[in-house]
């Protein structure tokens, strides 16, 4: 009674929930019944006189007579008779409802001879108790000794009875085991009376328990009662990949819960047409890629290689009146119809739509380029040949006729011409100038600008 629902005392020892084995977890009891019937509690003077009994934790459930004599409800621990002793178990259900249950598992009435003798004690308990801690110290010798015997087969569980006098082995194969050397083995070992249970995958899962790829307990050992078969057809109904490790549950075999859904995808397909994975067009064929099955869409592509793009989606009407097309000898020029592709158009201009980001995006300050005579400098180590400009004040000073209005005209054009090669043409121009009055003045005096006068070398007499 350990529970998430179970309140706890100030020890931590869980208190229990006191719905009797029938929480809403499920974690007390497996498979649990909800008995609505005894929560009225009302007296029915002509009651079912069947109950059903669950062991070890609804494992396994069985139908057994109730006396007139004893009175005993749903959730009470009870011994029953077994055919060799007792058994103690709980009654998961009473009334009439264990007639629409022996009626769905197909139990007659006359078939049921074993009965309740009492309700449990707290001895009965105890021996129950020590019984339940011996299981698993026996399914661990029993699958080494069947391990030892070479027999291939696997001991899923044990179960003792109540009495400690039998132990019942469920094991699971592929096919018939000669476990006759097997059970004299166990006999000696466990001195009790062995009784040996072949079931199969998901029973096994069942009576285990576990936690499914949901994340939840597995349906088999809490609310499933009886197994259905399964196909990988129900996969292809719904449109998943047959994939083994993913469609596969912890049995080894496929989950119970892909016929979940089964009936309302087969609702749903009646009315898509059949045979429609190719339709034709005047553009070329296309083939289906994929289906949405509720929506009724069919997502085609063309085959040509030179058509190939995004996937049409088409509604299934659509899809049965190319069918009809094609039927008849004919093809429609695309596969929308010109309403669809006008109503795409539509929607495309509708969604595009213009925000006001006034105020909302600042974009960063840009610094401008100033315009001047600035040097560049060389990345790579060679020095490439660079024009000076000439703007000395000397020699605009000192060319009083010719070269004062030439210096003049030549500045002003290279401030107004950009870099390029009209630029470059107008600088050579200008040094080609200035060297030519160089050559007409040699004899220029310091005048306190800062340069140093021309010196020529002494010659001899």
């Amino acid at each position: 009674m350990g529970c998430t629902n179970c309140s706890y005392d100030s020890s931590g020892t869980p208190k229990g929930c006191g719905d009797k084995g029938h929480c809403g977890s499920g974690s007390c009891n497996k498979r649990n019944t909800y008995d609505w019937i005894n929560t009225l509690e009302l007296d029915d003077p002509m009651e079912f006189n069947m109950v059903e009994v669950s062991f070890k934790k609804g494992s396994r459930k069985e139908f057994f007579i109730k006396k007139d004599h004893l009175s005993c409800d749903t959730g009470d621990m009870v011994l029953v008779e077994s055919s060799s002793g007792y058994d103690v178990g709980r009654v998961s259900l009473s009334g009439d409802l264990v007639r629409l249950q022996m009626k769905k598992k197909r139990v007659g009435e006359d078939r049921i001879t074993l009965s309740i003798i009492r309700k449990a004690n707290e001895r009965d308990l105890e021996k129950l108790d020590e019984a339940r801690s011996l299981e698993k110290q026996a399914m661990v010798q029993a699958r080494a000794i069947s391990r030892s015997l070479g027999l291939d087969m696997k001991v899923g569980d044990v179960e003792f009875q109540g009495d400690k006098r039998k132990a019942t082995f469920y094991y699971t194969a592929d096919g018939r085991v000669d476990f006759r050397e097997l059970v004299r083995s166990y006999a000696k070992e466990f001195k009790v009376k062995i009784e040996m249970r072949q079931i199969g995958a998901r029973q096994e899962s069942a009576r285990i328990g576990g936690i499914g790829a949901c994340g939840r307990e597995l349906c088999c050992s809490t609310w499933l009662s009886d197994f259905k078969s399964v196909s990988t057809t129900a996969a292809r109904y719904q449109n998943i990949s047959i994939n083994q490790t993913k469609l596969s549950g912890q049995c080894g075999r496929l989950k119970c819960c892909l016929n979940y859904e089964l009936d309302s995808y087969v609702d749903a397909l009646e009315d898509f047409p059949r045979k429609a994975d190719h339709i034709k067009t005047k553009k070329g064929r296309a083939s289906l890629i994929k289906t949405n099955i509720f929506k009724g869409l069919l997502y085609y592509s063309y085959d040509d290689p030179m058509l190939r793009g995004p996937m049409v989606a088409l509604p299934k009407q659509r899809v049965k009146d190319i069918q009809a097309m094609n039927k008849e000898g004919e093809y429609p020029p695309e596969l929308l119809d010109l309403e669809a592709i006008l109503k795409q158009e539509k929607e495309k201009s509708e969604q595009v739509q213009f925000a006001d980001v006034t105020g909302g995006i600042e974009l960063p300050e840009t610094k401008r380029r100033r315009k001047g005579n600035n040097k560049r400098k060389s990345k790579s180590g060679s020095r490439k040949p660079q024009v000076k400009r000439s703007t000395d004040k000397r020699l605009e000073s000192k060319d009083s006729n010719r070269g004062s209005k030439s210096n003049q005209a030549s500045s002003s054009k290279g401030n107004k011409l950009s870099d390029g090669p009209k630029a470059e043409k107008a600088k050579s121009e200008n040094s080609r100038r200035n060297n030519t009055n160089k050559k007409r003045t040699p004899n220029n005096n310091n005048k306190g600008d800062g340069t140093k006068p021309d010196i020529k070398p002494d010659t001899k007499s």
